[in-house]
């Protein structure tokens, strides 16, 4: 009996440098891109992406594109296509240009794909007629500037060579086509292909570069018709530059209503442009302390203010000046500017003293003004990031660890004695507790710098916590302590989707059940108080203790309801930051917890016609 164990073979060897992570990088390529035979082991299967996740943080993004890029390896397998798309946008335009499926993979993938991912598929030209099919349904198109009609052909009915044919259509596989400034009557003919699957370079512009911002990619318009050049000694070639420009500047202004009068010309080019916001800018100073050098955008609103005055009436505070008289270095040191509107207000300073190579002397400063509210935002925007970082780094290794035990525990190396396949299952869940504590504080993160929101819906808050605090008190009756409920409150309608609202419920009720003592009853009241719904829980003893619960690290201590990994004053914290991004709030009052969430207001219906008053009295 035979059987491929060529995947398990690779796997079981690790990447110790780089040289060995292309290595086996271009080897799990080579035996996932085969199209699949039905068999297979999905665990290994999963082994195999998860071992591409590690080698991706080994090799850089340019050489993993060159390396999917390759025309060594083969690409028939739809779920690679699929989980390349969602890749880096160098890696999957490669993937994608590699990929060989057939009309049916195509059309059950495309809709899968992200919208980035669909419009590098429009770059090829040999798609089965099933997949350009389907990207006609989505609206996936070229992307390139229209290709207007001319009206000073040599012959009547005639059109220059780039109005012609295949040029309307946009870009080929490498790209928009580029503009030609050709005359229209003498087009060099295309070189014949060297290769039949390399197709031809695109022939460069001649003539003066055009603008950088042209190349964005506009929704097609209609062509507009530009009029003829009046000196005959033009060529076609340029005036179809000319109504090219043209159209994507038309299509690219704002359109007026039908009813606005017509505005004098160029009367555009008098509307003050809306300056954009300065949040932060680099300085530098002089020996006296007058800034000698600023950023271009903003050094003729700054330059000459002097940063060493004490007076009251002087543009900086005197902390500034005591840190600049005595040489030392600045950090997050509050200042205010007085001045143009765009630097008007409270500043935070990070700035260090220059001295000169020769003699040490004392040469100015040089630092970095930062607005003082973007300054908290940013300072924990930045806290946010490298936590996330951190935990993205810490998920690899772990996801690695519950694979591998996962293979272990399931066999599929072959027979695994019971005592080792338990020590696997183990390390399976300690890893899969690790993942759930690592997603908590990431949801954390997010939340707390406002980059995540909570999912809309409708649910009913009332009906959950009744339904929550019955599954608990089957829990805590073992222990002979329970749950004092008086739910006042029918109904409470939220704008949460039910899972959001079920999740805070639980996060909330869980962390109080856990915390409960044998014997000990709390009391749960829950009200409605006009356009807010009210859950005030009594706190149990272990954490009416504590001076801050936010910060408490009480435990459930061996109960099967759990708190998290990081205890019970993480979970209240993550559960006040959910209810904050709900518009509610999560506070201690005295020895109560109380959770406040604002209800959903039901529009008013309109009044039925027949009711009307003035219909009536008709």
């Amino acid at each position: 009996m035979h059987f491929d164990d060529r995947l398990a073979t690779v796997l079981r060897h690790r990447a110790a440098g780089e040289r060995a992570a292309k290595t086996q990088f271009r080897q799990l390529l080579d035996l996932l891109g085969e199209r699949p035979q039905g068999g297979g082991d999905p665990a290994l299967k999963a082994a195999a992406y998860l071992r591409l996740i590690a080698l991706a943080d080994m090799i850089p993004t340019g050489e993993r594109a060159a390396i999917v890029g390759e025309n060594g390896w083969r690409f028939r397998n739809p779920e690679l296509v699929r989980w390349f798309g969602e890749a880096h946008p160098a890696i999957a335009a490669a993937a994608l240009q590699r990929a060989d499926l057939t009309g049916e993979e195509w059309a059950g993938i495309i809709p899968t794909l992200p919208i980035r991912t669909r419009g590098f598929l429009r770059h090829r030209r040999d798609l089965p007629s099933a997949a350009v099919r389907v990207l006609d349904r989505l609206g996936v198109s070229d992307r390139a500037l229209p290709m207007p009609k001319t009206v000073a052909a040599k012959e009547p009915g005639a059109l220059p060579a780039e109005a012609e044919g295949p040029a309307d259509t946009g870009a080929g596989m490498h790209g928009p086509a580029p503009f030609s400034l050709r005359p229209a009557q003498a087009p060099d003919p295309a070189p014949p292909p060297t290769k039949a699957a390399e197709p031809t370079r695109p022939v460069e512009p001649e003539g003066p570069p055009v603008a950088p911002e042209l190349a964005e990619p506009v929704d097609p318009v209609e062509p507009v018709s530009a009029p003829a050049a009046q000196d005959p000694d033009k060529s076609d070639g340029i005036r179809a530059l000319v109504e090219r420009i043209e159209t994507f500047r038309k299509a690219r202004a704002p359109r007026t209503a039908p009813g606005d009068a017509p505005t004098l010309p160029m009367a555009e080019l008098e509307q003050p442009v809306a300056r954009k916001p300065i949040d932060s800018f680099n300085f530098g100073t002089n020996s006296e302390g007058r800034i000698d050098w600023a950023e271009p955008a903003i050094a003729p609103l700054v330059v000459g203010i002097d940063l060493s005055q004490r007076r009251a009436h002087a543009p900086l505070g005197g902390d500034f000046a005591a840190g600049f008289a005595n040489r030392q270095p600045l950090r997050d040191m509050p200042i205010t500017l007085r001045g143009a509107e765009a630097i008007e207000g409270d500043w935070i300073v990070d700035a260090a003293p220059r001295f000169t190579r020769g003699d040490g002397r004392f040469h100015g400063y040089v630092g970095r003004f930062r607005r003082a509210i973007a300054a908290v935002d940013d300072r924990a925007q930045r806290g946010a990031d490298r936590l996330r970082q951190l935990l993205h780094e810490l998920r690899t290794p772990v996801n690695a660890m519950q694979g591998y035990a996962e293979v272990i525990q399931q066999q599929v190396f072959g027979p695994t004695p019971h005592e080792y396949r338990a020590l696997a299952a183990s390390i399976a869940g300690d890893s899969a507790r690790i993942l759930a504590g690592f997603d908590e504080l990431d949801r954390l993160a997010r939340l707390e710098t406002g980059a995540l929101d909570l999912e809309a819906g409708e649910s009913d808050f009332a009906a959950i916590v009744r339904a929550q605090v019955d599954q608990l008190q089957s829990v805590l009756s073992p222990r002979v302590s329970r749950f004092e409920a008086e739910l006042a409150a029918d109904t409470a309608p939220l704008a949460l989707a039910r899972e959001e609202a079920e999740m805070l419920g639980w996060r909330v009720l869980a962390t109080m059940a856990g915390a409960t003592a044998a014997g000990e009853h709390v009391a749960l009241a829950m009200v409605q108080d006009g356009e807010q719904v009210a859950l005030r829980i009594a706190l149990p003893a272990k954490l009416a203790k504590a001076e801050d619960i936010f910060s408490s690290d009480v435990r459930a201590g061996g109960s099967t309801l759990s708190s998290g990994i990081f205890g019970a004053g993480f979970s209240l914290r993550l559960a006040r930051a959910e209810t904050r991004a709900a518009g509610g709030e999560l506070a201690r009052e005295g020895d109560a917890l109380v959770l406040s969430l604002p209800l959903l207001t039901a529009a008013e219906p309109l009044p039925s016609p027949v009711d009307a008053p003035d219909r009536a009295a008709g």
